[in-house]
């Protein structure tokens, strides 16, 4: 499945703010888009003196006046258009003073001066269109970020009696939203979550996200059987998607104290933390196809029922975790590190996990990752009392 980025979710309220321009964001552009002119302004310089010392010094003459169209050609890429025109306007200018001083025929220095002013208007052209495309992704990016805000809304760092911490981290750098899901919830019956990857890519993994999430929602209010719930939402992908399409998922409720269950749709197993730092893999008891595929099979998914003590912690995660490799094509060892990196605080063990996830591959991840961890306090842990949220 290919990712966006990675999120730290934190506290949530019920309305949305209006969404304003962030000041930081702004400034950074900003600076940015000072830098690009200076560094502009500067090779525009370096390349007018260089040209200007062949010129006198040299026994070229004009040949080397073309060199003076870099200067507009390179501020396309970083100037606005009235900035490349400007640029272009002083290269233009200096060659027809050089071309003069070094007495250049007439009908030379002329096509010369046609080609700077020619590099010029296609430059001034070059940096509208560069200026309309950003305008343009600018605007996806909005559209995108306010779909992931509505689909993978951001996760309380307390949930019931859990502390919570998510990590969702996209394999293609600029995306919001991929083909992983994932949803906790508060209900009449308890906690519950969802932790999935959609099969697929792009626009209809999205809308397969969306429709998993908003069946989950709503049948995590209605539905005190979590096998009813699962049961939803496989009635709904069974009317909506097309015979090729399925989602993997592992659906989880905590209905009272000690108690853990968990649905396992064709997904990865769970791992348990329990006892200080053992790492136990909830294998399912009797195997489920994906949801989508249960016309395949006649058997339902099981209910698995898990001690869940204080201090126990519970990770869910898609495969973009599991199926990470390093340049030697070894996957990543989820279970051990878990083991190496598991504290008391959920939101840094998520992190530390994140940058081993990291330094495994290389530094940049080729399929979407999700992970979701909760950890069950003990009333005398200090960790019990509800840590400050993190920054969505």
């Amino acid at each position: 499945m290919s990712q966006a980025r990675d999120h730290h979710h934190g506290h949530r309220t019920n309305r949305q703010p209006t969404r304003r321009p962030d000041p930081a964001s702004w400034a950074a552009s900003l600076d940015q888009s000072r830098c690009g002119a200076y560094i502009a302004v500067v090779v525009t310089a370096v390349t007018t003196s260089l040209v200007a010392l062949l010129v006198f010094l040299g026994d070229a003459g004009m040949s080397w006046l073309p060199l003076l169209a870099v200067g507009p050609a390179l501020a396309a890429a970083t100037c606005r258009p009235w900035g490349v025109l400007r640029i272009g306007i002083l290269a233009t200018g200096l060659g027809a003073v050089l071309g003069t001083q070094t007495g250049e025929p007439l009908h030379q220095l002329a096509v010369t001066l046609a080609a700077l002013s020619a590099v010029t208007l296609a430059s001034a052209l070059a940096s509208l269109l560069r200026g309309r495309r950003e305008r343009v992704l600018a605007a996806v990016r909005s559209v995108a970020e306010t779909a992931q805000n509505a689909l993978l809304r951001p996760v309380p760092a307390t949930v019931g009696p859990f502390q919570v911490a998510v990590r969702y981290s996209a394999a293609a750098a600029e995306a919001r939203i991929g083909g992983d899901l994932y949803a906790l919830v508060p209900t009449p019956y308890g906690v519950r979550l969802i932790v999935g990857d959609v099969r697929g890519k792009g626009l209809p993994a999205v809308g397969t996200t969306a429709l998993v999430l908003g069946v989950f929602r709503e049948a995590a209010y209605d539905e005190p059987d979590l096998l009813d719930v699962v049961e939803r939402i496989e009635r709904s992908l069974a009317r909506n998607l097309g015979p090729d399409d399925f989602v993997t998922a592992v659906v989880a409720g905590y209905p009272q104290p000690g108690r853990m269950e968990v649905v396992n749709c064709g997904h990865a197993p769970p791992l348990l933390v329990s006892g200080g730092a053992a790492v136990t893999a909830i294998e399912p008891t009797h195997p489920a196809p994906p949801l989508g595929l249960r016309s395949l099979v006649v058997r339902r998914p099981s209910l698995q029922v898990l001690p869940f003590a204080d201090g126990d912690q519970l990770l869910l995660y898609t495969d973009g975790v599991t199926e990470a490799r390093d340049c030697g094509r070894a996957f990543y060892p989820l279970a051990e590190r878990v083991a190496r990196h598991t504290c008391d605080e959920p939101s840094r063990t998520l992190a530390a996990l994140h940058d081993d996830l990291l330094a495994h591959v290389g530094g940049r991840l080729h399929d979407d990752a999700a992970l979701l961890l909760l950890r069950k306090p003990a009333a005398t842990d200090p960790a019990a009392a509800p840590p400050m949220a993190a920054d969505h």
